[in-house]
């Protein structure tokens, strides 16, 4: 049994990594093709219908209700690219993985940006709303009873497929910022004066030669001091490093999906295809 997975993406670059992605993650993966504007069948006015599917005819397996079927062609619309991919019910975890790390488009936050801006979906009658993710698959909707123009009634046989996406968050975070503070400072110093000092004595002795007397002379005596020099040197005495890491983890994700089952009580008269297995 197989799956179609379907991804939006802002560039084509983006959307031709992923697909090289599955190629590499050797996902069973068949029928990758990305869609555009250009692609058989787009519209690029109104919406596709049950009877216009539009490039939905050339995407196997592509049972999204009208919601998410017409928010991926306005996303195509507004210059997106669409990669659809039928995958293998066993692979069907590791294709999501492997899109997940890709540059996917977050549907439904992208859709409620358009809304905000005045684009909106107005459901047709019958048709249920899905719910879908930045990497989506099929969603069902809800059971759909019609008639066509010769009279027959079908009832679509539509089944939900659980795709978990990511999205960035903030975890919080830290500021780290330097000022200058002013600190007083109290040192002392011990500093070193001199004085001359003059005086006159009274001497009464004999004359020696020593004395050298009646010798005109000069005696030169100079004081000095000390007084504080300031000076301030700058050295690095600490630092403040700021960093982050980044780890993984792996959450378990539980829920239900819905699949559309119908029971045929046999009547005369009633055949079936014989050809026909899903």
């Amino acid at each position: 049994m197989t799956r179609t997975i379907t991804a939006l993406f802002d560039d084509r670059a983006d959307a031709e990594a992923a697909k090289s992605r599955l190629s590499a993650a050797h996902v069973d993966a068949g029928h990758v093709s990305i869609h555009d504007k250009t692609s058989p069948g787009f519209h690029a006015t109104g919406r596709s219908t049950t009877q216009d599917v539009g490039m939905w005819s050339s995407i196997k397996n592509a049972f999204l209700p009208d919601e998410d079927r017409h928010t991926y062609e306005e996303g195509v619309r507004r210059g997106g690219f669409l990669l659809t991919a039928d995958v293998s019910e066993e692979h069907v975890d590791e294709a999501v993985r492997v899109l997940e790390e890709a540059d996917t488009v977050d549907i439904d936050d992208r859709a409620q940006q358009w809304r905000s801006s005045g684009w909106d979906y107005a459901a047709e009658t019958g048709a249920g709303a899905g719910v879908s993710t930045g990497v989506s698959g099929c969603t069902a909707g809800a059971d759909d009873r019609r008639t066509d123009v010769q009279g027959e009634q079908s009832i679509p046989i539509v089944e939900e497929q659980l795709v978990v996406g990511k999205r960035e968050v903030d975890r919080g975070g830290a500021r780290v910022r330097s000022y200058v503070t002013e600190v007083p400072v109290h040192e002392q110093v011990r500093l070193r004066d001199e004085r001359i000092d003059v005086q006159r004595r009274a001497v009464d002795r004999p004359i020696t030669d020593a004395d050298d007397a009646f010798r005109e002379r000069t005696i030169d005596v100079t004081a000095t001091g000390e007084e504080a020099v300031v000076g301030k040197t700058a050295r690095v005495v600490e630092e403040v490093v700021v960093s982050k890491t980044a780890s993984e983890r792996v959450e378990e994700i539980d829920d239900t999906v819905r699949r559309t089952d119908v029971e045929i009580d046999g009547e005369r008269g009633t055949t079936s295809d014989p050809n026909y297995r899903r």
